[in-house]
């Protein structure tokens, strides 16, 4: 594994900063353009959206002084785009960081738009991962970016006290693809956790499970999430604890919140213990191990092996559960990959003062 050049990081650093400062809720399409149209000598602002109906639309007048600020304001953050977009362009192409598929982009693109990660939502799985590159500063491995689907979770506890929503997570999707359609939860009941489009791609909202496991198979209303209830799951909590903010490399940047790379790697041995025996269960769980290695490496490399041993300390002293999941999962490691997972942890125990026991053995 190696660091990406100094140059690419210090890029990205400035592109992730622009894009949360951009982030916004634009009225107007970046794609048109504010005009000043002269009404019986009077200069109004007008809109021209060439991709809308109607193609004009009226703003107000020029001397109106916060109509007028809008609109600079726009002018500004339309040419930043251009300039997040060639910077994005330069990250990929040049310094060979992942970007996610078209459709995946837009999918996240819209819900970032929509408010999810204002609201507290966290991007997870594989297209989460995608973001670590970047993140990091290091060079994963593209085999273990594909992926089908776009996942997104959120704790019910703060869908439920935020006193906002999304606009219906339907109507969203629709209008990025008309196929989507709810999936029908295999509860048998009218709410919905997945939406899928007529390639199969799918998009799925999760939510921690901390109660009785009566609530496994039930899905979680969600009232931030426009309609959209949630898969509960076990052990998410420790997951979407405390998500990091990054930049998506797609189009002019897309900021977004995910796991931090310590936390997603110690829930993919949790992953990985569950995994099914059957080929497909067993090529997921490869994939699982290999994210998580990869993970434990790259924080060695850029010197944060303490922050991975605090995450594995944290959910190895949660519980006898806690410590089988993670030991199980870690057991279908190949002793070297093992190894090395065990001497990262151990470095980064040592930086903290601490000590684990019952670790598993190489």
């Amino acid at each position: 594994m190696k660091q990406i050049d100094l140059i690419y990081r210090t890029m990205f650093a400035e592109l992730d900063q622009r894009t949360l400062d951009g982030s916004f809720e634009a009225a107007f399409a970046v794609s048109g353009n504010f005009v000043k149209v002269k009404v019986k000598e009077r200069d109004y602002w007008y809109f021209n959206d060439p991709k809308a109906t109607p193609v004009r639309r009226y703003v107000g007048p020029v001397d109106d002084s916060e109509i007028s600020r809008r609109v600079e304001e726009f002018r500004t953050i339309k040419n930043d785009l251009k300039s997040r977009r060639k910077l994005v362009a330069t990250l990929t192409r040049e310094a060979g960081l992942p970007a996610p598929e078209r459709m995946t982009g837009d999918v996240v693109e819209m819900l970032e738009r929509a408010g999810l990660f204002r609201l507290r939502g966290v991007l997870i799985g594989t297209v989460a991962f995608q973001t670590y590159s970047a993140y990091l500063g290091v060079r994963l491995p593209g085999a273990l970016m594909q992926t089908g689907d776009a996942d997104f979770a959120q704790f019910h506890s703060i869908s439920a006290a935020v006193e906002d929503s999304l606009p219906p997570v339907g109507d969203l999707l629709k209008a990025l693809d008309p196929s989507f359609r709810p999936v029908p939860h295999r509860s048998g009941g009218l709410q919905s956790t997945q939406y899928a489009n007529a390639t199969g791609y799918k998009v799925e909202f999760l939510t921690p499970n901390r109660g009785s496991n009566d609530n496994a198979d039930k899905p979680a209303a969600m009232p931030a999430l426009g309609g959209a209830s949630a898969e509960p799951l076990r052990y998410l909590d420790f997951l979407i604890f405390e998500p990091v903010r990054t930049t998506m490399l797609h189009r002019s940047g897309v900021s977004v919140r995910v796991p931090s790379p310590q936390r997603f790697a110690v829930h993919k041995f949790i992953v990985a213990s569950a995994r099914l025996s059957d080929a497909n269960g067993q090529a997921k769980r490869d994939k699982d191990l290999r994210q998580a290695k990869l993970l434990f490496e790259a924080m060695a490399l850029t010197r944060r092996q303490d922050d991975m041993a605090e995450a594995f300390s944290e959910a190895w002293q949660r519980g006898a559960h806690w410590r089988t999941a993670i030991g199980r999962g870690m057991s279908f490691l190949a002793p070297a990959d093992r190894a090395d997972v065990l001497d990262v942890l151990n470095a980064g125990l040592a930086d903290l003062g601490q000590t684990l026991t019952d670790l598993p053995r190489v």
